[in-house]
């Protein structure tokens, strides 16, 4: 999918190959196809069809500019017969919106006289889960006859004798005809075959002029777990300016696809936060949505403060194994039903609740986000009103945080079909020996150390601020921390020592050098030797591809570009440790990460995916194929760069800009509003 073109406006979202065409049918190098429109985690349509006169006219372009919206440009070549000029040009429009579809055809003709075309547009419903797109396999709705079409009869409330109605359980959909911009009411004939409805019209298309017809798509998800945010986006009104056509081009892109990320949660409409990912993860997580936000302070605080807000609706006040849950924890994702493995996927047995607690960073990373959002200007009765929160937050990091007594913030899986690995990086092989074994839990991680050490710093410096208890006793617990992390997490090689990459069932420290020891930079953790150290393996060349820092250093057994967590780049993994090398006070090495970031921007379109190949070269990096796009943390890191090469800090001017950090990138760059 790493090539198809997507259009987000959340929960909703369309995929189509890059000339426009929608048709999951239409396999790409023996893959299935994600194409479609979604609502939540269900395709509604898996197939959208046009024929002019009988035939599919021809696309030559498709473009996006605005959120949600695309225009796909065709020809049909069989008006006049064999031409190289043909005359009738197809322009297809398309937005989505946060409940549906539209679906606008204009029939633009160069002709000299009035021309009879029969215009003809289907959709195909399978209401596939995206477990079931994802693993590469039928949709069992469609399959077990559970999607219905019928015609909507004439006078019925719901809409003209022209639509169609659908329904698949608790799902409910109308497609209807609608009117043109040019007054014109032109009633279609509709026809339904199986889970496919064709709209027929027999136009005349004037000579030299134009005619439309229009398809509107409503749905109805009444169980979906999430829903569009309430209210303008905060930063609908900024622009980025550059001398660098680069990095205006990719953070103005990324603010326009982090404004279709933006959700809420039926039970908080008002509080946004940024939905992970499209496709895989269009949803709350914790981590994703937490690390997203943190990006996006210098430009607002209102998605950290409801991203905060809507984690704490869910943090857990109880114990359940089946779900990971513990008192104070944060969750990891959200979903309306359980997440079951699927198709190619079926084997690792993975079964998943709605609401899932597998995360080991998600609570300290709350704490530190509702720290950095009061720094940036949060309101201050906002940040007051979630104390009781952070409390049991700090609380978890201690009590339940460690599970086996070591002092070290820890995770496993006790259930057989959870998450394997609960750091950020949770793939079943992301935690490596050097020499390429995978490591045994229970696993301690060297980042989420970190993560715990500048939360109970952080979290110690609000409660004394706002007159509660328990601050010494936090600083206290966060210095002991400390002093156990770097006695046992360090290893060393030829090229110097660094820390591991994480603590084994055994509490031997697993020794691959990988990204993760970047996350501790900022933090405190480390000592002055060791940010030192640090920066020393970081910048090296088996760890820096020239277009960020590779996930697991290329002289790693475990190391290959195209691995998902052990050799790829990840732009929110970079920009994290970007944002570290500044906060250490190593500019120019958190400019040259800013600048392989950017280049990997212009790589990708400035739509820079969830991840791409650890591969160097004037070539640039190799897309890895079921990356997400847009994926809020990657999309949000232009932020980050944004704040490092303008050397943005909480109370300062975001429209100062005066390349303070003195890269030739900073040059003539502003962020206006």
């Amino acid at each position: 999918m790493h090539d198809m073109k997507p259009l987000v406006h959340a929960p909703a979202q369309l995929w189509c190959a890059p000339d426009g065409v929608v048709d999951a049918t239409a396999s790409h190098a023996g893959a299935e196809s994600i194409a479609g429109f979604y609502l939540g985690d269900t395709r509604i349509v898996s197939a959208i069809g046009l024929r002019v006169d009988g035939e599919t006219p021809t696309p030559i372009g498709w473009d996006s500019r605005n959120k949600g919206e695309s225009r796909s440009t065709l020809v049909a070549r069989n008006i006049e017969g064999p031409t190289v000029d043909p005359q009738m040009r197809v322009n297809e429009h398309r937005s989505v919106s946060a409940d549906g579809l539209i679906e606008r055809v204009e029939l633009r003709s160069a002709l000299d006289e009035d021309r009879a075309v029969r215009l003809e547009m289907s959709l195909r419903f399978d209401m596939a889960t995206m477990q079931e797109v994802k693993g590469g396999i039928e949709s069992s709705a469609a399959k077990g006859g559970k999607v219905t079409l019928r015609h909507l009869p004439a006078g019925e409330a719901a809409g003209p004798r022209h639509g169609v109605a659908v329904d698949c359980g608790e799902i409910s959909a109308l497609v209807r005809a609608v009117g043109t911009p040019q007054g014109v009411d032109d009633v279609p004939q509709v026809s339904i075959s199986g889970l496919e409805c064709l709209f027929v019209w027999n136009l005349t298309v004037p000579a030299r002029g134009v005619r439309e017809v229009a398809l509107d798509l409503r749905v109805e998800t009444p169980s979906n777990a999430v829903m569009a945010a309430d209210g303008p986006c905060p930063w609908t009104d900024v622009r980025v300016r550059a001398d660098d056509n680069r990095l205006e081009s990719w953070a103005n892109v990324s603010l326009r696809d982090l404004d279709g990320l933006r959700m809420s949660v039926p039970a908080l409409p008002h509080d946004e936060f940024l939905a992970a990912g499209a496709p895989w993860f269009f949803t709350l997580f914790g981590r994703d949505s937490l690390w997203a936000a943190r990006f996006m302070l210098p430009l607002t605080t209102r998605t950290a403060m409801g991203t905060l807000r809507t984690l704490a609706h869910f943090q857990s006040r109880m114990s359940d194994p089946q779900t990971n849950a513990s008192p104070g924890k944060i969750m990891h994702e959200l979903r309306a039903e359980p997440l079951v493995s699927a198709g190619v996927f079926a084997s690792d047995g993975m079964t998943l609740p709605p609401l899932y607690y597998g995360t080991i960073d998600a609570t300290p990373l709350w704490i530190i986000l509702l720290a950095e959002a009061a720094r940036w200007g949060a309101p201050e009765e906002e940040v007051r009103a979630l104390l009781p929160n952070l409390e049991a937050a700090l609380a978890w990091l201690r009590d339940w945080g460690d599970c086996d007594g070591d002092g070290f913030l820890e995770y496993i899986d006790e259930t057989g079909h959870g998450l394997s690995n609960q750091g950020w990086k949770d793939s079943g092989d992301s935690v490596r020996w050097n020499d390429g074994g995978i490591a045994q839990g229970p696993i301690a991680l060297c980042e989420v150390q970190g993560y715990a050490y500048q939360a109970a710093m952080l979290g110690a410096e609000l409660l004394e601020r706002f007159g509660r208890d328990g601050a010494r006793e936090w600083r206290a617990w966060a210095a002991e921390l400390k002093a156990r992390f770097n006695g046992s997490f360090w290893v060393e090689d030829e090229r110097g020592r660094y820390p591991a990459i994480a603590l084994d069932a055994d509490k031997r420290p697993v020794d691959a050098l990988t990204s993760n020891i970047g996350h501790l930079l900022g933090t405190g953790i480390l000592d002055e030797q060791g940010v030192r150290d640090v920066v020393a393996r970081l910048t090296g060349d088996d760890m820096m591809s020239g277009y960020g820092v590779r996930t697991m250093s290329g002289l790693a057994g475990g190391y290959s570009p195209d691995s998902y967590h052990c050799g790829s780049v990840w732009a929110h993994d970079s920009a994290i440790v970007m944002c570290g090398l500044r906060a250490e006070g190593y500019v120019e090495e958190a400019a040259a990460i800013a600048e392989g970031l950017i280049s990997a921007a212009e790589r990708f379109d400035y739509q820079i995916p969830e991840l791409y190949s650890g591969d160097a070269g004037e070539y640039g990096p190799a897309p890895y194929p079921a990356a997400c796009h847009p994926q809020a943390w990657s999309a949000a890191s232009s932020v980050a760069v944004l704040s490092v090469l303008l050397d943005l800090n909480p109370g300062g001017d975001c429209g100062a800009g005066n390349a303070p950090c003195g890269s030739p990138l900073a040059r003539g760059l502003r962020i206006e509003r």
